[in-house]
């Protein structure tokens, strides 16, 4: 038998329901249980009307009280249930009708499913992720503002033509790293929002360089230089690779943490100091990058650690897919042969022929650190790095 004792009342006065009163009922009806009468006085015109059809919508029942002209009682039905999302313990799968709510908030039932295919905590998470989002917010640099551009000296035309060769290698890199990441950007559900915040940054940082780079080549007045087909090969099997964290381990891990060593060696061996601040700054946000894919790594390798095998085979597989790139493009080694050692006289190219081996020792070294890191063994970090795409990304 339902209650027909009123509960509460409420009194809207002239005020009808495009004016606000649907605050003051949904407040007074809230604070009610199911099946509870409200009693509401409202004077506005067509109210008994407009309250009707907004009590049909709300999944109440409505009637006009026979106590008075201005009168009218809503028992409070079900309503539209809700569901809260936890705030304090990260759910393992994000629901698809989470949809775009914030984690924590409470979603109303009935909304439409989105098709976020990354919606597990174990395809996407890293430990940290707050403290790598607020370093990349604390970090930001820019391209006006921060580089020296009024102390970039005139150079020889060879050392400036080096430069601008290695600035369009790094230009195209720095594209292929932002496309990766922001294919994934819109796959992954916003309920695990941590790893959209520091992708989403990481997209800006690659742009930030691709820009930079760009401005520094032009700025001797020489312009870009050429762009290989060996290096176009093997940043297009980066971006078409589907899997988010094997694209994740190739991109950040291997691609990017040997591209620390080439962005010190820049800053070594830059000739003039607008080339050495940037390439600093540069590896300033890369390290940030190689901490991500790192952290993401060792949180799947520790759940899943037979992964191990199929990212193994994923660095096989690319290395099989670029057999026919014999080695590092001429255009890229001889730029940064002359940069290195300052100029094309014999001892000037003996000299920078020598540090640009100590630089392919120096990638193979941190590579096969960082893969150790991992939990992969000396041997298999060895055999991965070997494998590694000689165009360095």
């Amino acid at each position: 038998m339902l209650d027909l004792t009123t509960k509460a009342q409420i009194d809207l006065g002239d005020v009808g329901l495009h004016e606000g009163a649907p605050v003051l009922l949904r407040r007074a009806l809230a604070r009610l249980a199911e099946n509870e009468w409200l009693e509401v006085r409202a004077q506005a015109p067509e109210i008994e009307a407009e309250l009707a059809a907004w009590c049909r919508k709300e999944g109440h029942f409505f009637e006009h009280s026979h106590a008075a002209r201005d009168l009218y009682r809503i028992q409070r039905g079900r309503g539209k249930p809700s569901v809260t999302i936890s705030q304090q313990e990260i759910a393992e799968v994000a629901d698809p009708s989470w949809g775009l709510a914030p984690r924590g908030a409470q979603v109303e039932a009935g909304g439409p499913d989105f098709s976020f295919t990354l919606r597990e905590k174990r395809e996407v998470w890293a430990q940290d992720l707050s403290t790598l989002y607020k370093q990349a917010v604390a970090n930001q640099w820019s391209a006006a503002r921060d580089i020296p551009w009024d102390e970039l000296p005139k150079l020889s035309a060879e050392v400036e033509a080096a430069v601008c060769q290695v600035m369009t290698f790094l230009t195209e890199n720095e594209f292929a790293a932002l496309y990766v990441p922001a294919r994934f950007i819109a796959r992954i559900h916003p309920y695990y929002r941590e790893v959209v915040e520091v992708m989403a940054v990481l997209v800006a940082d690659e742009a930030r360089h691709a820009e930079t780079f760009t401005r520094r080549a032009e700025a001797g007045g020489i312009g870009l230089g050429t762009t290989a087909v060996s290096g176009q090969l093997s940043l297009q099997t980066l971006l078409e690779e589907p899997d988010f964290t094997t694209a994740v381990f190739l991109l950040c891990v291997m691609g990017e943490g040997t591209f620390l060593s080439l962005l010190k060696f820049l800053e070594e061996c830059a000739p003039d100091p607008v080339t050495s601040v940037l390439a600093r700054y540069a590896h300033r946000d890369e390290a940030r990058h190689v901490a991500f894919g790192t952290a993401h790594l060792r949180y799947v390798l520790s759940r899943e650690p037979e992964r191990r095998g199929a990212l193994t085979s994923a660095v096989e597989r690319r290395s099989r897919m670029l057999a026919s790139v014999s080695g590092l493009s001429p255009y890229l080694y001889d730029a940064l042969v002359v940069m290195a050692g300052g100029g094309l006289a014999p001892a000037q190219i003996r000299q920078g022929a020598r540090r640009v081996a100590g630089l392919h020792r120096e990638m193979d070294r941190s590579r096969r650190e960082r893969l150790q890191s991992l939990g992969f063994n000396t041997e298999e970090a060895t055999s991965l790095s070997a494998f590694h795409t000689k165009n360095f990304m």
